[in-house]
């Protein structure tokens, strides 16, 4: 029997082999890689850790840098700094782990063709270059 102790990591991190739904995971993976089928391991670039152009090392789960946008962020930092690939590992992103995610990369299901369940379609929430709000309402 799994306790909680046994579940998580040093850094209460969840360790490789017990993955979202119990699902069993390869041991030999990093706590936020899954088991991508073959194609989707071809060309997706580096397993190991990588240093971004700002100097912060992606891919070794330590959160905080100096070098981060987000640890010198001012009130005219711009967001789009945070933003690409450039701060996401190929193979070690948390993100990997959600059950859409693991459907797609594991199992080939691939996400609902329309996207319904990523958009908000009755409302508009995208930024108004033309004065600086997000209107929020209604598109008619």
């Amino acid at each position: 029997m799994t306790t909680e102790s046994n579940k998580h990591d040093a850094k209460g991190r969840e360790k490789a082999g017990g993955g979202p739904g119990n699902r069993p995971q390869d041991e030999s993976l990093d706590p936020f890689e899954i088991n991508f089928l073959p194609q989707f391991t071809e060309g997706r670039g580096p397993r190991k850790p990588f240093v971004n152009e700002f100097g912060v090392t992606i891919g070794d789960h330590e959160y905080e840098s100096p070098q981060s946008p987000l640890s010198q962020w001012t009130k005219d930092t711009d967001p789009m700094v945070m933003t690409g690939d450039r701060w996401v590992h190929p193979f070690k992103d948390i993100g990997f782990r959600t059950a859409e995610n693991r459907d797609y990369f594991e199992k080939g299901i691939a996400p609902s063709a329309s996207g319904e369940r990523f958009m908000h379609p009755e409302q508009n929430t995208a930024y108004d270059a033309e004065n600086g709000t997000s209107s929020g309402e209604p598109e008619a």
